[in-house]
């Protein structure tokens, strides 16, 4: 098994920096949330049993941010992992009313009976309500896997309605032989969402058009954010 000393290192020594820089006087923000289901790419990632996550993230006035966030997981047999430890970092501003947001996000899996951990790079452009996105793997290191390359697309938007409640609308395109060999199926699938939220509860429906997971699924949540 790889050594997860220096994942372990580098997570402690972002903490610690958050709390050096927070008293500076930049932005330090954390989050904690209950769902039914944790659903990543329209697939779930917990068995389609509850997940609980939180996170902790960095921001000051360049754009810069970096953070750290966690769920629990089950795969199944096929991995044997019970949590997933994501650390992030990236860059994002507004240029005449046009978001941006390039970074990169590492996805770990510490105590997985082999390494599974894999890397991608995101760039978004958001307009008004819409918001469109790329992602793309950078590196994998399950050793069973002869292809590294993944890309998802996806496209996100969201809208008021009723009184103080968003409305949020999701599809994305998963492609590449990774694709293939994590879902046995084709090298390509769509995945749908729509959700309703209001004061941190959300309610939501998931389907992919994979054969194996072709169902709409319903989940609920509720998120919590709050400065430190």
């Amino acid at each position: 098994m790889t050594n997860k000393a220096p994942l372990i290192a580098c997570t402690c020594f972002a903490l610690l920096s958050f709390d050096l820089l927070a008293a500076s006087g930049h932005s330090v923000t954390a989050n904690v949330a209950a769902s039914s289901n944790y659903f990543w790419r329209g697939i779930t990632q917990s068995d389609d049993s509850a997940a609980v996550s939180g996170g902790i993230d960095y921001s000051n006035e360049s754009g810069f941010y970096i953070g750290t966030w966690a769920s629990n997981v089950d795969f199944g047999d096929a991995a044997s992992t019970s949590y997933e430890l994501d650390l992030y970092l990236g860059f994002s501003g507004e240029i005449k009313k046009v978001r941006y947001d390039l970074g990169y996000i590492h996805y770990a899996y510490p105590d997985a009976a082999g390494d599974i951990d894999f890397g991608e790079v995101y760039a978004s452009l958001g307009w008004r309500n819409v918001d469109f996105k790329v992602s793309y793997m950078t590196h994998a290191q399950d050793g069973s896997s002869t292809e590294e390359d993944m890309l998802y697309i996806e496209l996100n938007a969201s809208f008021p309605v009723f009184k103080d409640s968003e409305l949020g609308v999701h599809i994305g395109n998963s492609r590449g032989d990774t694709v293939m060999e994590w879902t046995g199926e084709d090298d390509s699938y769509m995945d749908y969402g729509v959700s309703l939220s209001k004061d941190g509860y959300t309610f939501g429906l998931v389907k992919t058009d994979l054969d194996a997971d072709d169902d709409v699924k319903v989940y609920v949540s509720y998120a919590l954010d709050f400065d430190l």
